[in-house]
């Protein structure tokens, strides 16, 4: 008996070091991920006007931006070809905003090979102040399931719905 509660109190402690490294790592990858958004370099959709939330999405009237590397894989008319790819480090930020104020970054990075990669993408919902609403340590969850639809831009939206 005593060797059982001895055995369950360690993996008890273990389990919590783990966690505890584990919410380290995801507030670690939150806060390079928002250092990359306040970077400058970045190019808007449609010259920056506030585009309206479409009617399922739950992030409100925002403003699209892509870093250099997504910029550079959209056609002429400013969108990605359907079918086509972002390239490995594209960073796409939505600013979502709240009346005439910015409150919140919903951000996907181009990243297959990191292990918090959803789809290939790092997701991450920041304020604007760099805490987390929703970190890169979930993968996606929430998010990829709306992505998915159909056409395929490579989990991007906005394209076919503005």
């Amino acid at each position: 008996m005593k060797r059982t509660l001895t055995l369950i109190f360690l993996f008890t402690i273990t389990l919590s070091i783990h966690s505890c490294k584990k919410d380290e790592k995801d507030t670690d990858a939150d806060e390079a991920l928002y250092n990359e958004v306040k970077a400058s370099g970045y190019t808007y959709y449609q010259n920056g006007v506030t585009l309206a939330a479409a009617a399922a999405s739950p992030h409100g009237s925002f403003k699209l931006r892509f870093n250099s590397v997504a910029h550079a894989a959209l056609d002429s008319t400013g969108e990605l070809p359907v079918g086509s790819g972002f390239p490995i480090g594209s960073i796409i930020v939505k600013e979502v905003y709240n009346g005439s104020s910015l409150h919140l970054y919903a951000v996907m990075k181009k990243d297959p090979s990191n292990e918090n990669a959803g789809s290939g993408w790092l997701w991450a919902e920041l304020n604007t102040d760099g805490s987390t609403q929703h970190s890169v340590g979930k993968k996606g969850d929430g998010c990829v399931s709306c992505h998915s639809n159909s056409p395929n831009r490579d989990l991007s939206r906005t394209f076919d719905l503005h």
